[in-house]
């Protein structure tokens, strides 16, 4: 194959051909990596995406998208009625970006200073299913609605792995209601479901059983010892 300079392009970072370099000037400007990661299972508006990013600012939210956007990263789309909104979505390219996410994720947990107290978001508790849920699973499998305040998603869990899709289901085997600290207790603390619905934060509806099972395919990997 024949190596082709690309010229009239926009100023590198670096003078570097590595890809590594490059999916740098891509996504390695501040707030870029997670507003990808916010629309990893479906579009979002752009209040819900600044609601689930504590911290940015309307610029900067402005900001990372238009180059995402440039970058053929994300696209903006119309929502289907009845909200017919503008939204933001990843391309097919963009999406192909989930494998850094769970790379970055199982590395970077290892870490001692990595706080699973701290907030975060439902997209992103999503993920760490995705990412820690053990390459055993037995024969485990079903469907698994979760309900946050403002967000929803279904999980399908079968020998192939975990798949999620943003959205509401009324077949699911198990729901699971709650905010997404309780539910990093529940999978990695192994916090009795009893215990969280006795308090008032979680709501169980089905298949009890297939919840207990489910919590135990989540472990965070040991931590690396720093000297």
């Amino acid at each position: 194959m024949k190596l082709v300079k690309v010229t009239g392009a926009a100023k590198r970072w670096y003078d570097d051909a590595c890809g590594t370099a490059l999916a740098l000037e891509l996504v390695g400007e501040r707030w870029a990596l997670l507003v990808v990661r916010e629309l990893m299972f479906g579009p979002r508006r752009f209040g819900e995406l600044r609601a689930n990013l504590p911290g940015i600012s309307a610029n900067v939210l402005t900001q990372r998208l238009e180059g995402l956007e440039t970058a053929g990263i994300v696209v903006r789309r119309k929502l289907p009625p009845p909200a017919s909104v503008q939204a933001y979505d990843l391309t097919p390219w963009g999406r192909e970006s989930e494998p850094i996410f769970q790379e970055m994720g199982r590395w970077a947990t290892r870490s001692p200073r990595h706080d699973p107290t701290l907030p975060f978001s439902p997209a992103s508790a999503m993920m760490s299913l995705r990412t820690m849920i053990a390459r055993d699973r037995g024969d485990l499998a079903g469907r698994i609605a979760f309900r946050f305040a403002d967000d929803a998603f279904v999980a399908t869990l079968d020998a192939d792995g975990l798949h999620i899709v943003r959205g509401e289901t009324d077949t699911a085997d198990l729901t699971l209601a709650c905010d997404p600290p309780t539910l990093a207790r529940l999978i990695y603390g192994k916090w009795p479901f009893a215990e969280a619905e006795a308090v008032g934060v979680l709501k169980v509806e089905g298949n009890r059983a297939l919840a207990e099972r489910f919590v135990t395919l989540f472990t965070l990997p040991a931590k690396v010892a720093v000297e």
